[in-house]
């Protein structure tokens, strides 16, 4: 059962929740799982098209120098869910909330790539049913959204009429009390065309501000019977009657197109699009997808014993990565996916620190095409660079979509510098993990180089060390700080790649390395001073305690009083002032601990225990990429038990919906961690330039667990049970590292481990 994620509920609080869980994506197209026939309750209905967006005022009070004047804002478009069903001469109206419900059951088949509602209903003059909903986000055919419903009479047989609906009158979900969630801008899209050519029914939008569109062709196969249209303005209406004799089928057929990606014909090319289909039949259609996710979770499927609750939760969030991650060079992955409007649709760094290695190891296809992304932003992070007072480099925005900056609160958004870091950091990963030379040349490199540049142009040299002054960690409850340590570390590794890539480059004298230095004007001054950079990095350090301080300053505050401090306080944001949170020892996710995570060998295990420990107690873990770091760090230092406590927090985070807004669209970044504190965490798997290295524990609670990963072209299976852990590999020999000793494995010859760490 741990392959279907199943609900009975119809409370509307449910439901409203559902509407997330149950979304359906395929990196292109995302459609929230709204109920076909509408709903009595608060609904967010949403469809949404990666990177697809309208550019919005930013209001401000009091604007300076450097402000971002606009933001871009993920939208809402065509509507094209809506099914209505009435029963009868006197045309009953299906509704779960009117009649009885005899049976009703939703399911999410994690192993075939589609949803399914059924309902035994009996309407309020006794006409019984059974209505069956199967939902299709194709991953093969990415324009592609269907819904199949069939009809079982179980006492009724007679007038059916269907009503369909392509709504373009929509708008975007705004909430003026979560800061989370966009506050304004509701309305995004207008209507051009509304019509019917043929079976077709079109609806095309067009963004108000940045004018590109957007177009839904609709087309149905059903019952022979009597049709009509009618149209609005700006909304298409088909309306079919027919006699139910039997069990009935009938599918409603959506491609959506934009000009971002299909040019400016959007009624000829949904039309092709249509016709290229139109002889592919629904169990077609619902094969393809089963092999397409069968495919995927060959590479990336994480088998758990002993707990199924677990293992619904991982294989739920391994599944929303994938259905959530950008196939393009124009997106990537939005915090809440393509689930939600939480964070308006903005990408952040999560994807490079919790999203990139799910797909590093399981599909790396993807994780380079993330990349690509990246890099086809490079001009923006290079502008964004210059507003901020920099001659040289690239910063890369804190929150965006199309490549500059959305954030109007600099404090916790732009001033996070450590944003072009973490990229630099996963193209580095990247290159470890798959070998791939030809694209790190041609697109890491010139990325190193300028994001190396931002540091050098950032940070200064002094008595002590160099120093990087008026940024702020991924701790967001501590900004503009001097010498976070998180942010002169891995601009160290930063630095340290970018001289070492330039070394390389330059011993090949390859061509491309000669255009490179050419566009960027680059000299082997700037190499040397990024070595010196690097080998002078300031990273600080408390004697006393023995650990490496947040900041400078830090250690010197108070500590916040959580003893005083209610459950229904928190998270802190919503009811705090930033400048009360700032003055305080306080944090809302990892940040020194994240970057002994991620470059674990700058310091010792002792400062790593101690760093853990005097952090665990003052961070409050109100962001959700909090708890999946210390359970990985936990593990590192070999405290099992609260490694699986913070797991278990991970886990099931949307499908408990601890953190009472999974309305708003799913944790993207807590399902990637997820996945990392299983790998990372409990297989005590790091990616480094000596090879992959294994430390691996099993918590108490589970009777084994196994992973399936991919690393430089072969397939590698983990296997961690109370007594042993082996591993095998297909492809060919490589040498690993297991508890920090070297071995050297063969296919057909897997490799056979005590297993110590419990």
């Amino acid at each position: 059962m741990t392959w279907q994620i199943r609900s009975r509920s119809l409370k509307p609080e449910d439901l409203l929740v559902e509407e997330s869980l149950f979304s359906l994506a395929n990196g292109y197209l995302g459609v929230r799982g709204n109920l076909e026939e509408g709903s009595l309750y608060e609904s967010i209905q949403g469809t949404y098209i990666n990177a697809f967006h309208d550019v919005v005022e930013i209001p401000y009070g009091e604007k300076l120098y450097g402000f971002p004047e606009t933001q871009q804002k993920l939208a809402n478009v065509i509507d094209a869910q809506s099914i209505q069903l009435f029963f009868g001469d006197e045309e009953e109206p299906y509704s779960p909330f009117q009649g009885e419900v005899v049976h009703y059951e939703r399911i999410l088949h994690l192993d075939k790539g589609y949803s399914e509602r059924m309902i035994h209903w009996r309407s309020p003059k006794g006409k019984e049913v059974k209505i069956r909903f199967i939902r299709l986000v194709s991953f093969e055919k990415r324009e592609l959204f269907s819904v199949f419903v069939e009809i079982i009479p179980i006492n009724f047989f007679g007038k059916v009429k269907v009503i369909s609906h392509v709504n373009g009158d929509v708008t975007n979900y705004v909430n003026g009390k979560d800061p989370r969630v966009g506050n304004s801008h509701a309305k995004l899209l207008n209507t051009k065309i509304c019509k019917t050519v043929d079976d077709y029914l079109v609806v095309i939008n067009e963004t108000m501000r940045t004018k590109i569109q957007v177009g839904c062709v609709t087309t149905h196969r059903w019952e022979a019977g009597q049709q009509s249209v009618e149209t609005n303005g700006q909304t298409v209406t088909i309306t079919n009657i027919f006699q139910l004799r039997k069990s009935t089928v009938f599918e409603k057929r959506n491609v959506y197109v934009d000009t971002l990606r299909h040019g400016q014909n959007l009624f000829e090319t949904g039309v092709s699009l249509q016709e290229r289909w139109k002889h592919v039949t629904m169990d077609q259609l619902l094969t393809e997808q089963q092999e397409y996710v069968e495919k995927f979770w060959n590479h990336a499927d994480v088998k758990i014993y002993g707990d199924d609750k677990v293992q619904e939760g991982i294989r739920f969030n391994l599944y929303h990565l994938l259905q959530s991650a950008g196939r393009d060079a124009i997106s990537n992955i939005a915090a809440k996916g393509l689930s939600g409007e939480g964070y308006e649709g903005h990408y952040f760094w999560d994807t490079e620190i919790y999203m990139i290695p799910v797909f590093l190891l399981t599909k790396p296809e993807l994780a380079k095409q993330l990349l690509m992304y990246r890099y086809s932003i490079l001009d923006g992070a290079r502008k964004h660079a210059k507003i901020m007072g920099h001659q040289k480099g690239a910063l890369f925005p804190w929150r965006t979509i199309s490549g500059s900056e959305c954030s109007s609160y600099f404090p916790s958004g732009s001033a996070q510098y450590h944003i072009s870091a973490d990229i630099a950091y996963s193209f580095v990963q990247y290159y470890l993990a798959t070998g791939d030379e030809a694209f790190f040349e041609m697109y890491g490199a010139e990325l190193l180089f300028e994001t190396a540049r931002l540091w050098l142009d950032t940070g200064h040299f002094s008595e002590d060390g160099f120093r990087i002054d008026a940024v702020t960690g991924p701790d967001e409850y501590t900004c503009i700080v001097n010498n976070n340590y998180y942010t002169n570390v891995m601009a160290k590794y930063n630095l340290q790649w970018a001289t070492n890539v330039y070394d390389q480059l330059d011993k090949k004298g390859t061509e491309h390395f000669t255009r490179i230095k050419k566009k960027l004007n680059l000299k082997k001054e700037e190499r040397d001073a990024w070595e010196r950079a690097a080998k002078a990095m300031y990273l600080p350090y408390d004697e006393k305690l023995k650990i490496n301080p947040q900041d400078d300053a830090f250690l010197k505050k108070e500590k916040w009083d959580f003893s005083a401090t209610p459950k229904e306080n928190y998270p802190l944001l919503l009811h705090y002032h930033p400048l009360t949170i700032y003055r305080y020892q306080v944090c809302k996710q990892a940040d020194t601990v994240l970057a002994h995570f991620l470059l674990e060998d700058e310091q010792s295990m002792e400062t790593i225990r101690h760093s853990y420990h005097y952090y665990e107690k003052i961070t409050t873990h109100d962001s959700s990429l909090s708890t999946c770091i210390f359970s990985i760090m936990a593990a590192k230092i070999g405290e099992m038990d609260k490694a699986y406590h913070y797991f278990t927090e991970t886990a099931r985070l949307d499908l408990d919906n601890t953190h009472k807004n999974t309305k708003d669209g799913l944790h993207l970044a807590n399902m990637g961690g997820t996945w990392m504190a299983i790998v990372f965490g409990f297989a005590g798997l790091r990616i480094k330039q000596s090879g992959l290295h294994f430390h691996p524990r099993l918590p108490e609670k589970w009777a084994g667990y196994e992973c399936n990963l991919q690393f430089r072209s072969r397939e590698l299976t983990i296997k961690v049970d109370q007594e042993r852990t082996e591993i095998s590999m297909k492809g060919e020999p490589l040498q690993l590292f297991v508890f920090q000793r070297p071995y050297l494995v063969k296919e057909g010859e897997p490799l056979t481990i005590r297993t110590t760490g419990k």
